[in-house]
This record gives C-alpha cells, structure tokens and sequence, in this order.
C-alpha cells in the first residue's frame, strides 16, 4: 500500500469501522482495503472529481440553513465507503423490523384503546400532552392499519462495538435519494472497488415503497405530494417520483370531489388513491388542521378520514418519534410483540420525569441534551464540548420547562476513513436505514445512510448542519 494512504491511517479514540488496530483491517474489510490499497494518490484525487462532476450534473443538493441565509449547495459525499458485515447486517435488519412492527402497534393503540396506558406501561402525559399528538385521529385505524409505511432509524456505535437507537423518524424521514446516488456514483467513479466487493443491492427501494403504498388501494394511482422547490429536500422528491414513476404534485394539483381526491390533468381529473407525502400534517388540510396553509388540499383529511385513501406516513405517526417517547420502546416490544429488543436504546434521561432533572442539571457537562420536538440535531447541546456560560444557558432552558428536553449519555460514536485534504483521517459516522412496511412483513434497504461529520472533533452527522454521507456496502457473500 503507498505511504501516505491507509498506511499512515490513524485511528481515532473509539471503535473504527475499518480497522481493529493500525494496519489490521476488520476481517470483512479485508478485500475493501487491499483494493483500497491499489488506489495512488492520483487515483482518488481523480474519483473524488469526477464524483463532484456527477453530483453537479445530477442536481444532487441540499439546502444548508445554518450557513448564511440557507444556501443550497452539493451534498458532501465520500468515497470510502461503509462496510457491514452480511452476519452483523441480519442481526440489524431483525431488530429494525421488530421496532417498526412495536412502534405501527403503539401508533394504533394511542389513538384507540390505549392498552399500553392502561396496563401503566406508558403515562397517559407522555402520549397526549405530545405536541406530535394528532387529536384528529383518535378512534381512527388507516387502510390496512399500517400507519408507519416509510421510516429512518438512526443507528450509532459505541466504542465496545455495540450497535444502538439513538432516533427513530417516522414521520417523513429523508435521506434515501443520496442513499440510491451514492450507490451509483461509487460504482461509476469506483468500478473495480465496487465489483471485487460482492455489496448487496440497494435499486430496488423504489418497487418496495411503491408496492407498499399501492397495495392498501388500488382503485387509482399513487403521487408524491411536495411542499416545492424551496423545500431542502426537494431533490429527493423529485428523485423518489421517477425512480417510483408515479406524478409529484404540490397541493394546488388537487381537489377534492365527490368525496375522492383527484388530480388536474391534461384530460380532467384523475382519482388518486395513495399519496406519499413530503408535507408535514399540520399544513395537508386547510380546512382541518392549518387554517392559511396553501400547501394542502382543501378537504383531503375528509377524504382520508372516510377511508378513501392510503396516506404514507398516516396522520399522527409523530408521536412514534417523540423524544418524550423514545425511552418506551423497548417496553413496547415487550408489551406489542411478546419480544426482547433485538437493538437496544440509547439510555436516555426525560426531564418530565421524577429525579431525573435534578439528574440532568448535575451532569449536563457530561450528557448530550435535546428538545423533544426538534430534528435535524438543531437544539442538541454536547455538553463537554461547552463552557460554564454555555452550560448555565442550557440549565435555565431546562429548569423553564423540564418536559421539554431528554438528555442521553455521550455514544462515542464509530469512525471511518475518510478522505480529508487528499489523506484519510478518521471521521465519526452514524447510519439511518430505510424501513418499508405494508402491514405484512417490513423489509429494510441493505445498508442505508451513513452520515460522516466532517469536522474534525465533531459528533453532528446531520446534512442540514454540513455533515456528509458514504455509500454503506453490506456484503452479499458473493465475492
């Protein structure tokens, strides 16, 4: 291997996803890294141009507010890529198909019999006082009963190797456009890496979220509902409608008739019967929920409530990824499934509850604090990585309203190579993978997105705060 390259790797502090220890790869990393090691300086520095050629031409963006006024810019992409074990990959694909079969029962439950507050397993506050709490819905079981269709659940690794939740999205989780690009940038700029790999595939994701939303009705087509294309993830929209082949229409492309939601065409109006939306729910129905919302439909929570279409996510799946909720899904498992949690929880502190603010407020140096409702780690407060001014803010924040936050202990959080100013130098990385339930079976898409803070020192992944991503190979056993 020439110096300067993986030679001259040097581990981080934590668990590296690559290496054991310098110069001793992972054992399936090992034909990754021999042919990692066949790549010169003027190879990479060839990928790595001819990847941000593609990214350009593909229009492959998003938007960055934390940096002027909300620039939109190329997603930030690495080429070495995450590599999984296809034995770790089972255990992962297991345990995230049981929390999605747990979370889409809690769903149904909290807004009709609510057994799980009943047998006192969950406080009857954490559920109704949520603000993801849809009071519109209760008494109400979607077509099919599946509520959670489409989910992102994030995945970190401690330093003893262990896989952990930190996060489950169930509302309208992005991310899964740059998990598809990724793919084929790396076997474009990649080929033989790629090819001597034996990665399990990733192309059809779009078959699978199609199938799952047209198979609760299939009396008209499906469409992507967009806010538009000043939305971040406009890309992604755009990218899932042809990969999906179905229209991507913004609220003003549909009316509500005869008691069936339709859409404008060319030839009249055309019924639809399943719609993926990318709109949050307070803004899909100015007549039930946002009053001078213009990006909804006049009418089509009627439509949903009656039973006349499929809605992927369902109303209401925000209180499935409440922070405030979060601790309780692995009493979940137990209580919906018979089960023990297959993936363990991040530990985590909630400031409602008794002690634990106290808790909180005596270890905010060493804990990582969040707001219940926020995403995109906006809010998140690493506390060793604040002053004494700066934790004294926090505990003012919380002291003012102690529900309003979780608090978790520091996940050390995994490294990668990666390639940093022409040299690879270890970067903490995260994983989200992408879950598609129809009601039967969830199916998990190999891999899914790794995140990479790009920063030195820094534990924020998040793309909307200028982390980056990789291609997550999960071997096949073919090579």
């Amino acid at each position: 291997m020439p110096a300067g390259l993986l030679d001259s790797y040097a581990l981080g502090a934590g668990y590296d996803e690559m290496f054991v220890s310098p110069g001793v790869p992972r054992e399936h990393c090992r034909a990754v890294v021999d042919a990692l090691a066949g790549l010169t300086a003027e190879d990479l520095a060839d990928a790595r141009r001819r990847a941000d050629v593609a990214f350009l031409n593909l229009g492959i963006t998003f938007t960055v507010y934390s940096e002027s006024a909300g620039i939109e810019r190329i997603f930030p992409f690495d080429l070495v890529p995450r590599v999984m074990a296809q034995q770790e990959w089972r255990k992962v694909e297991l345990g995230l198909g049981q929390r999605i079969r747990a979370l889409n029962a809690f769903v149904q439950d909290a807004y009709n019999e609510q057994r799980i507050v009943e047998k006192g397993i969950i406080p009857g506050e954490v559920i109704f006082s949520s603000p993801n709490y849809q009071p519109a819905v209760r008494g109400f079981t979607p077509p099919g009963g599946v509520w959670i269709h489409i989910s992102g659940i994030d995945l970190v690794r401690d330093a003893d190797g262990t896989l952990y939740v930190l996060e489950d999205n169930t509302r309208t989780p992005s991310g899964v456009s740059y998990v598809l690009q990724n793919r084929l940038i790396s076997t474009r700029v990649l080929p033989r890496l790629f090819a001597q790999s034996g990665v399990a595939v990733v192309g059809d994701y779009a078959n699978h979220l199609h199938d799952a939303i047209r198979s609760i009705r299939h009396d008209g087509p499906a469409v992507i509902l967009t806010p538009g294309v000043y939305n971040s993830a406009y890309y992604e929209h755009t990218f899932l409608a042809k990969q999906m082949g179905v229209q991507l229409v913004e609220g003003r492309d549909m009316i509500v008739r005869d008691g069936r939601l339709a859409m404008k065409t060319t030839r009249g109006l055309q019924p639809v019967s399943s719609v993926y939306r990318r709109v949050d729910e307070e803004f899909l129905d100015p007549l039930n929920f946002q009053p001078d919302s213009v990006l909804g439909v006049p009418g089509l929570f009627d439509v949903y409530r009656a039973g006349g279409l499929c809605l992927a996510n369902a109303i209401g799946t925000g209180i499935a990824d409440d922070k405030s909720v979060f601790p309780y899904v692995p009493e979940m498992i137990r209580f919906y499934l018979g089960e023990e949690p297959l993936l363990p929880n991040v530990p985590t502190y909630r400031g409602a509850d008794e002690g634990a603010c106290e808790y909180i407020l005596a270890h905010l140096s060493e804990l990582v604090t969040k707001p219940t409702n926020a995403s995109g780690g906006y809010g998140v407060v690493i506390g060793h990585q604040c002053d004494e001014r700066q934790l004294a803010d926090v505990a003012k924040l919380i002291e003012a309203d102690p529900g309003g936050f979780v608090a978790q202990p520091l996940i050390k959080l995994s490294t990668c190579p990666t390639l940093i100013d022409g040299e690879f130098q270890p970067r903490r990385v995260d994983l989200r993978p992408f879950v598609v339930y129809d009601g039967v079976e969830p199916w998990v898409l190999p891999g899914g997105l790794t995140r990479v803070a790009l920063r030195e020192g820094s534990f924020i992944v998040n793309s909307s705060q200028g982390g980056g991503s990789k291609d997550t190979w999960v071997l096949d056993g073919s090579a």
